[in-house]
């Protein structure tokens, strides 16, 4: 292998015309590469079958509607064949409960689109609390993360004249009361960070010009974003800002009376103030009166005694080895702590009686990954839990006090799963560090290193993998599914994702290749059977397999990646990432960077498996340029590679189900070519 990778210096970039996203010139490059991919894959002689059995899935009315109550309804966004953009609609519980729910249309996307020429992708939206006669609704051109924010009666099911009106930025908006917002948004010049994201909070009053909003708060150009929101849970109501100075730390002030005050915690800890409890969840150990609380752990105290300078919290939860918090929510009355236990899902309620907590084991109606939310959690400690697994499709359950967990709907199966089975190996890192994986497939196969097998991996910016119904059409062609749990990931809580941070990512990319090497040396597949796949961060890993194993995989497909890791803090929210993999921009942080960066470690004389990149002409998060420039580069050494842009989706990848079936089918017949 050549030592010298084909980019003389990261200055003399050939490509950098590519990263303009709607130059005519950057757009026909796209078209071109789009049709090299499109007139091959589609005539794999799966492709029309696939394409069209996912989205025959994916509309299908038999998938489960998520729901969120508002006042006394119960809402849903829905999208199908007939509604291609989407429907937001509304039903009781007792009408959810049956089998064909009968719902009233609160707003059609479709017809709006047409109405207004836009393509509008749904965002969600912000009800007005406790009216909730009124919301501000999120709609994105594309499917970018920038949105415009428009007032909307929930009464009328129309937008309202003479409402609030916020044009297309990223940021966020919420009701101050019924007739201020608290808004953080794209003001002018000067008002976004170099993330691209707000660093103003102000106030705006209903019926007078933007311009005469009121600034509250103001961060400063090197933060990542500023904003504030309210809380109100369980009676009371608070109004917090957040300055997040970097992905992982942020200042957090309480505003009162229209004065801020900051409040004295650790600057990685997650915060919520729920009702008289101000909790904090520690990323970092935690030294305070004497005592050092673990990274991972869930400390409570009354506010009016934390702001009177008093420290003296109540454990609600302590990690283990391997035995982290993954998430928790509060209802009217109680804490429900959603806690994995190597990888195993496990929930706690916890209720403050008499001066004092009491914990209880909640019975789960499902095995594998589990998430909830409340119901309501001002009036009710009502919940809905929704559990899946590796071989089970989602199922919906509606909880109460006085009743057990009662099953409200099921998704349809993607395949017939009866004679599958999933597998948990574990394999040591570079370092010995022991890594997980999981492998899902028939029952009966041989481990000959003959099969098709795919491996999906992550690895960053502490989000969980881990047991859920997922990559069906894979298994249904026959193939093997393993998915990696790597470090950079949450799996085993904040040590676990800084293990592979900044100058220690390289340890995310070990973890992975040893898991390849193992799936090989136990016959599971060999190089010549053996994909991989990985999205936005995982692209990055996609990336660095790529450049640094490219004997190890027969395909692989890199998904809205980070790819030019010396320019990725220079485009679109790339710096807002900094604190992840460091800054490029400093000769010491870029020794390390450059040493697994993918586009800096091309090189002219090694042999390439065919990879295809994915991504999207509206990603304003990961921009398009890290594909397109890759792709550039590769193609000049040779490399048989394939490219797709999606000209919709933003970093999702997708604006609707037709774009997601047909990305797919793109991506399973590609693979379905190469390892079969």
């Amino acid at each position: 292998m050549s030592t010298k990778p084909v980019l003389p210096a990261p200055e003399h970039d050939p490509y950098l015309w590519l990263e303009e996203i709607d130059s005519e010139q950057a757009l026909d490059w796209v078209r071109q590469q789009n049709q090299i991919t499109q007139v091959e894959l589609e005539q794999h002689p799966k492709f029309e079958v696939m394409r069209q059995g996912i989205l025959s899935h994916l509309n299908s009315k038999e998938q489960l509607p998520m729901i969120n109550k508002y006042g006394q309804w119960y809402y849903n966004f829905w999208q199908d064949q007939e509604h291609v953009r989407g429907i937001w609609r509304k039903t009781s519980l007792e009408g959810y409960r049956q089998e064909n729910p009968i719902w009233e249309l609160v707003l059609d996307l479709d017809a709006l689109s047409q109405e207004e020429n836009e393509n509008w992708v749904w965002q969600g939206a912000v009800v007005l609390e406790p009216e909730y006669d009124r919301c501000l609704m999120y709609l994105s051109r594309g499917g970018a993360d920038a949105s415009v924010i428009r007032e909307f009666d929930l009464l009328k099911k129309c937008f309202i004249s003479d409402g609030f009106v916020l044009p297309e930025s990223k940021g966020q908006a919420s009701y101050f009361d019924r007739d201020h917002l608290w808004i953080s948004r794209d003001f002018g010049e000067g008002s976004l960070t170099a993330s691209g994201y707000p660093r103003i909070t102000k106030v705006w009053q209903r019926a007078t010009p933007l311009d005469n909003a009121k600034t509250v708060y103001e961060g400063q150009k090197d933060d990542v974003r500023i904003y504030g929101y309210i809380t109100q849970a369980r009676g009371k109501r608070h109004e917090i800002i957040t300055r997040a100075k970097t992905f992982y730390t942020w200042d957090v002030f309480l505003h009162q009376n229209g004065k801020l005050t900051q409040l004295d915690i650790p600057e990685d800890a997650s915060i919520e103030i729920v009702g008289d409890w101000l909790i904090l969840w520690l990323k970092s150990p935690y030294h305070v009166q004497e005592i050092t609380y673990l990274a991972g752990t869930l400390l409570a105290i009354k506010v009016e005694s934390f702001l009177q300078g008093k420290r003296d919290f109540d454990v609600l939860f302590e990690p283990s080895s391997r035995k982290i918090l993954e998430n928790w929510i509060a209802t009217k009355t109680l804490f429900l702590l959603n806690v994995s236990n190597n990888l195993v899902s496990e929930l706690y309620s916890l209720v403050y009686q008499e001066q004092d907590w009491h914990k209880t084991k909640v019975d789960l109606p499902v095995s594998g990954n589990i998430m909830l939310w409340s119901e309501d959690d001002q009036n009710t400690d009502n919940y809905f839990l929704m559990g899946n697994d590796y071989l089970t499709p989602s199922s919906l359950f509606y909880k109460t006090p006085a009743k057990d967990f009662e099953k409200l709907k099921s998704n349809p199966a993607r395949f017939d799963s009866s004679n599958h089975q999933v597998q948990r190996f574990e394999v040591a890192s570079k370092d010995g560090v022991m890594i997980p994986y999981f492998v899902v497939g028939h029952k009966n196969t041989v481990f000959n290193g003959k099969n098709p097998t795919l491996i999906y991996g992550y690895g960053g910016f502490e989000v969980s993998l881990g047991p859920g119904y997922k990559f069906g059409e894979w298994l249904e062609q026959g193939g093997i599914f393993v998915e990696a749990i790597l470090r950079g990931g949450g799996e085993f809580g904040p040590d676990w994702h800084w293990a592979a941070t900044k100058e220690n990512k390289q340890k995310c990319f070990d973890d992975f290749i040893a898991i390849a090497k193992d799936v090989i040396a136990r016959g599971i597949s060999s190089s010549q059977h053996l994909g991989i796949m990985g999205g936005s961060n995982g692209g990055l890993l996609m990336g660095a397999m790529l450049t640094q194993q490219p004997d190890l995989f027969k395909a692989i497909v890199c998904q809205v990646p980070l790819l030019d890791m010396f320019r990725y803090s220079q485009l679109l929210a790339g710096a807002s990432w900094m604190a992840e993999y460091g800054d490029p921009g400093k000769s010491e942080d870029w020794d390390y960077i450059s040493l697994y960066s993918p586009y800096h470690n091309i090189r002219s004389d090694q042999v390439y498996p065919r990879t295809l990149f994915i991504t999207s002409t509206r990603d304003d998060r990961v921009h398009p340029g890290h594909a397109r420039k890759m792709m550039a580069l590769i193609k000049d050494v040779g490399a048989d590679v394939l490219y797709f842009e999606n000209t919709e989706g933003g970093h999702a990848g997708a604006a609707n189900k037709g774009q997601r079936a047909y990305m797919e089918a793109l991506e399973y017949c590609f693979l379905l070519s190469e390892l079969t």
